[in-house]
């Protein structure tokens, strides 16, 4: 299976970036940030992975125009991955389901997600050195590579 992962981050901590390696390390995937080069390997790909930070309750918005600017998916299988300082709300803003809904929309069969905490210095967190410091946790990765090794089964 031909596989890629196309994901973004502005965190200096590196959060997302960790699982991306874990999942591209078990599917054997490239890496790439969104761009000319991401889009070639998504039509080239079987399955897609998109990832990145959640910030003001949202993927990046380099990630989610990208997806927007990809022609249909034609069925192809996605995924989606994120890291945060917060876990997702129970009513609103629910990051994931928005990912999800604008991969369907063009035209991906969606056959996984995955979320996990990060390090997160945002804002007013930076004054006390940040949320989730140990994040992700040996045990967060070990679920990224279940996670992959689910899609790659």
């Amino acid at each position: 299976m031909n596989s890629t992962i196309v994901t973004t981050s502005r965190s200096p901590h590196g959060n997302t970036r960790k699982i991306a390696d874990v999942i591209a390390t078990e599917l054997g995937a490239q890496i790439h940030a969104p761009g000319p080069e991401a889009a070639t390997a998504v039509a080239a790909a079987d399955l897609v992975g998109f990832g990145s930070g959640i910030y003001w309750m949202n993927f990046r918005r380099s990630l989610r125009e990208f997806v927007a600017s990809l022609p249909a998916g034609e069925g192809k299988d996605a995924f989606f991955f994120a890291t945060s300082g917060f876990p997702q709300p129970p009513v609103l803003a629910r990051y994931m389901d928005g990912m999800q809904q604008a991969l369907e929309a063009k035209g991906f069969r969606v056959v996984g997600g995955f979320h996990c905490r990060g390090l997160d210095t945002m804002g007013p967190f930076g004054l006390i050195g940040g949320v989730n410091k140990s994040s992700p946790t040996a045990s967060d990765l070990e679920s990224a590579k279940a996670f992959a090794q689910h899609l790659a089964s």
